[in-house]
């Protein structure tokens, strides 16, 4: 007979969504280099404001003498609604039929490992989303798992995306002339934010082909030279102001096609190290006990098949990845 777990507090709403965000997250290259920080919210709708300031430098003034009264900065409110990531998965009782009651283990112990199997493999799963999310954010057009727009960060600001072909098929190309277009860019849009590096993930057509260009090659062997202890000379190649990276993140849509979330011969810029550009809004679950609380990352909750044939897990997710500075994003292409 299968235990129930509905009269153990360890299989509560409260013990599962705990246990599934402290499991391991084996997905996310943005995750690992906390580019997007958490910031949880009440509310399923968070709304951005934009202040269309100008930094300017303030005269000197003789003791006691006048202060530069402020400007009045025009400000914009945007609004965005955080999208809602379900995700169901099931323990029948075949995966606990036979197991002994008594013994180096007991029925709520092996129910309790069966289950966090199921919810890491679940975690799994909302870890590439997110990190296909974050993806989006970075190239400024937040995309649904089938490809349908969630969110054009461009069009939301009423900005242009910049983006600089290096033209890597071209030997006469002046690589360096376009890494300083892509510098000087984000620089002037910073717009008082800090950074403390430009970072570069592309796609493995352009790292290829940067590396292997006339004007690229000879600073790249030397680099390898100098990274001979390192086992993977793709993970962050230094050139003039911007580390490059290869980046292979893939996953299967709802329809089983592998979607790569940076295209062939494309490659995406944005700075490091700053204080407010990049954030992950997390919303609260909806379920009563969850109304009004601050959003976790994850939530996992229980509840009886029909006829009690097994458990029903049900997990969720409410994540929205903003970066609040468009203008500093910059697309590059090799061709």
């Amino acid at each position: 007979m299968m235990i129930n777990p509905f009269e153990s507090d360890a299989f509560s709403l409260t013990s599962l969504t705990e246990a599934i965000n402290i499991l391991p997250n084996q997905y996310g290259k943005l995750a690992e280099m906390n580019l997007f920080p958490q910031k949880s919210v009440r509310t399923r709708t968070i709304c951005v404001e934009e202040q269309n300031g100008v930094l300017n430098l303030l005269p000197t003034q003789r003791p006691g003498g006048p202060a530069v009264f402020a400007d009045n900065v025009k400000r914009k409110m945007r609004s965005f609604t955080i999208p809602h990531i379900p995700y169901d998965d099931v323990v029948l009782p075949e995966e606990i039929q036979g197991v002994r009651a008594f013994g180096s283990e007991s029925e709520l112990q092996v129910m309790a490992n069966i289950v966090a199997e199921h919810l890491q493999r679940m975690r799994n799963k909302h870890a590439i989303t997110l990190e296909h999310l974050r993806m989006g954010a970075l190239k400024g057009n937040i995309v649904d798992a089938d490809g349908s727009t969630l969110y054009n960060l461009y069009n939301e600001f009423e900005i242009t995306q910049k983006t600089v072909n290096f033209a890597l098929s071209t030997a006469s190309t002046d690589v360096k002339k376009k890494c300083l277009e892509v510098v000087r860019h984000i620089e002037d849009n910073l717009r008082g934010e800090i950074m403390s590096d430009i970072h570069c993930l592309v796609s493995s057509e352009f790292f290829d082909a940067l590396t292997s260009h006339s004007k690229v090659k000879e600073a790249y062997e030397r680099w390898q030279d100098g990274a001979a202890l390192r086992n993977d000379m793709r993970s962050g190649f230094p050139f003039a102001g911007i580390i490059f990276e290869e980046y292979r993140g893939q996953a299967s849509d709802p329809n089983g096609n592998v979607r790569r979330f940076i295209a062939e011969g494309e490659g995406h810029c944005f700075p490091l190290g700053t204080a407010q550009s990049f954030v992950t809004y997390f919303a609260p679950a909806d379920f009563n006990e969850t109304v009004n609380t601050l959003g976790l990352p994850l939530y996992a909750k229980q509840t009886a098949r029909k006829f009690d044939r097994g458990i029903e897990i049900h997990t969720q997710s409410n994540p929205l990845p903003l970066c609040l500075r468009p203008s500093v994003l910059v697309k590059v292409t090799a061709s």
